[in-house]
């Protein structure tokens, strides 16, 4: 199933997209699983995706742990921390 990825700040940057759709295999359940499949593409996905612990995740715009299973979402947004001010 399609799903749409929105990446953010620095994870932008280093991927060189801002958005893209991408249709994971059957294995990728958690975002965990998608983070680390988005990882073996190499170049820019690799460097950006390299320490998922410092990444914060949302599907169909909630904030979830990357343990969460992405299930039959249609968005997911990967970002850095967010601070504010």
């Amino acid at each position: 199933m399609p799903l749409t990825i929105l990446y953010f700040a620095w994870v932008r940057e280093r991927i060189g997209l801002s958005e893209e759709t991408v249709t994971p295999p059957p294995e990728v359940a958690t975002m965990a699983d998608l983070i680390g499949w988005l990882a073996t593409r190499g170049g820019g996905y690799a460097e950006a995706l390299a320490e998922p612990e410092r990444l914060r995740a949302a599907v169909d715009q909630n904030f979830v742990g990357l343990d969460t299973a992405i299930g039959r979402a249609r968005e997911v947004a990967i970002f850095p921390p967010v601070t504010g001010g």
